[in-house]
């Protein structure tokens, strides 16, 4: 079959390739992929940011957002059928999104929402978990707090803002001018236009902060929360609770150490710090494509790429040409 792996880690490390059709498990399904979304997360683990954490072997298919069709069943999988229309991020050590098959462990796998395209549902599972999870898991957001959401147009931003809202948040985010009314139709309270406002000068006493951007937004975001307020990172550092995560509980010592100066930070100024690297989770992807399929939260796509052209769609996302989630597809499958 035809895909796109990781051969070496480095910026120019993704090729095409034919490799066989994987083998899958008694509790694995195999997906025939219609769509495959591009994110940052492909980049880093491209470029081997994460190979101490993950041991990913190259060669490896790259890809942690898919939709689909079953095409065959483990001995033990109850809940899906030859034929479902399914979505997925499959675990980490599991990925490989960017191929034309791929094996999924069925607790990974979740029924498509069914109001949505291929293209459109192979855009949301990462960040869709990330989002559930940054503010239901680790932040238990209620009704009437306070969240700040980062890059409000993008493919994350985007999606926070519309989950923090579906729990009764107040929501302000940070996103280019020109995006403004497309961010308040998502459901933002207040958008700050970052060329022109600084948003700590204009935002104060927030609950929560989602930061994507980096280390000196991270560091900036904590000035505006409240006493114990809360500052989650999908892009790190690293804290040591990723250790436990990973199931690698000697690794605390050295996330630690990795996060020690923003987690110094945090406690000067009296607030929290988490680092998100979001999971696998039928269940959660479930209940999200109710969300979906009842309109509480819709994806934003930026444009679709074929196939063929992947390694393309991931230069134009890390160029910054994307203002929303890039999803390659392969169509219709006879």
């Amino acid at each position: 079959m035809k895909a796109f792996t990781v051969t070496k880690y480095s910026p120019n490390g993704l090729e095409a390739a034919d490799i066989p059709t994987p083998a899958f498990g008694p509790h694995d399904v195999l997906v025939d992929v219609r769509a495959a979304s591009i994110n940052p997360l492909d980049k880093m683990v491209r470029n081997g940011e994460f190979k101490q954490l993950l041991k990913y072997k190259p060669p490896f298919v790259l890809g942690h957002d898919l939709a689909g069709v079953v095409t065959q069943v483990g001995a033990d999988v109850e809940n899906f059928s030859i034929g479902d229309e399914v979505y997925s991020r499959p675990r980490d050590l599991r990925i490989g999104a960017f191929a034309e098959t791929i094996a999924i462990d069925a607790d990974d796998v979740a029924h498509k929402p069914t109001s949505l395209s291929f293209e459109e549902a192979a855009a949301v599972p990462l960040v869709a978990l990330a989002a559930w999870q940054a503010l239901v898991d680790v932040a238990d957001v209620r009704a009437g707090q306070r969240v700040l959401v980062h890059a409000g147009a993008g493919g994350l931003g985007s999606t926070v803002t519309q989950v923090a809202k579906h729990l009764g948040a107040h929501v302000a985010t940070t996103a280019h001018g020109k995006d403004a009314d497309k961010v308040r139709a998502l459901g933002a309270d207040e958008v700050i236009d970052y060329t022109s406002t600084d948003f700590a000068s204009v935002l104060s006493g927030y609950d929560v902060v989602l930061d994507s951007l980096g280390l000196a937004s991270l560091e900036k975001s904590m000035t505006v929360l409240r006493p114990g307020g809360l500052a989650i990172s999908v892009v790190g550092p690293p804290d040591p609770a990723f250790a436990t995560q990973l199931g690698q509980p000697l690794l605390k010592p050295v996330l630690a150490f990795m996060s020690r100066k923003i987690r110094r930070r945090a406690k000067k100024l009296g607030v929290r710090y988490s680092f998100l690297f979001m999971r696998a989770s039928c269940a959660q992807l479930e209940t999200l494509a109710q969300l979906y399929d009842n309109g509480t939260i819709r994806p934003v796509l930026d444009r679709t790429f074929p196939f063929a052209d992947t390694i393309e769609a991931m230069a134009f996302v890390e160029q910054g040409k994307a203002n929303s989630k890039v999803v390659v597809t392969r169509g219709t499958v006879a």
